[in-house]
């Protein structure tokens, strides 16, 4: 225990931290992912998914705290990283010679508090809505108050408004970009790193990243072109009304 606690002391330490909280947030993403996707398969099953999850309190609440462990030890790994390459710079008079080739790895430090923002957004919106809102206009918008019993409205009619799609798609959009440099960099962090081979990691990260960010923006896409439009079935499920 000693040892494992000294490890994550160091860089190498905290980069395998770093990888290891950020398979479980992928992880966490791709099961989101498809869960989201369900509103293509209309309200009812959309709502019956949010139902199954609200009967399922160990495997939410679990997740929800597996979740939150690994983002605390994502950010507090990336900070450390951070603040121990700014402190090892050298000198302003030296060249410095930034390794970070392509744009997510410029982007890497932007692209996590954008992501940190965007999740308080989105648990504002979709998560605690209810709560927040109440019978109020979400988010202030004329017409668009919540509805415990229907979760697939509160998603559609909040992306047909663009205060809503806006920092939902730049949230996506970086989580797009810190996928692609996470997934590349987990890579290298565990040894499997040769010139040869780099190619299909690259590839590999480039495909995973690309997949992901379309599928979450194929749903507002979705819902601004009219290909998705909010229910006018009514529905009652007790297990989502607030207790």
């Amino acid at each position: 225990m000693e040892r494992a606690l000294t490890l994550t002391k160091t860089t190498i330490g905290k980069k395998a931290l770093m990888a290891l909280s950020g398979v479980a947030m992928l992880g966490f993403v791709i099961g989101h992912l498809s869960g989201n996707l369900k509103v293509f398969a209309g309200a009812e099953d959309f709502n019956e998914y949010a139902v199954w999850l609200r009967t399922m309190p160990g495997l939410l609440w679990g997740t929800r705290i597996v979740l939150l462990g690994a983002l605390a030890a994502h950010m507090a790994s990336a900070f450390s990283l951070w603040s121990r390459n700014k402190s090892a710079r050298k000198s302003r008079y030296t060249k410095k010679k930034d390794l970070a080739t392509d744009y997510a790895a410029k982007t890497m430090y932007w692209s996590g508090p954008i992501l940190f923002f965007y999740i308080v957004f989105h648990l504002v919106h979709l998560t605690f809505g209810g709560m927040i809102f109440g019978e109020s206009a979400v988010f202030g918008i004329e017409g668009y108050e919540w509805d415990h019993s229907n979760p697939y409205n509160n998603m559609v009619l909040g992306f047909q408004h663009w205060a809503v799609v806006v920092p939902y798609v730049l949230g996506v959009v970086a989580l797009g970009v810190h996928l692609f440099h996470g997934i590349w960099s987990a890579f290298q962090t565990v040894g499997l790193n040769h010139t040869k081979y780099n190619f299909l990691r690259r590839d590999l990260s480039i495909a995973l990243a690309v997949f992901i960010t379309a599928g979450f923006l194929s749903i507002p896409v979705a819902v601004l072109a009219g290909w998705i439009e909010p229910t006018t079935q009514t529905f009652f499920y007790p297990e989502l009304e607030p207790s």
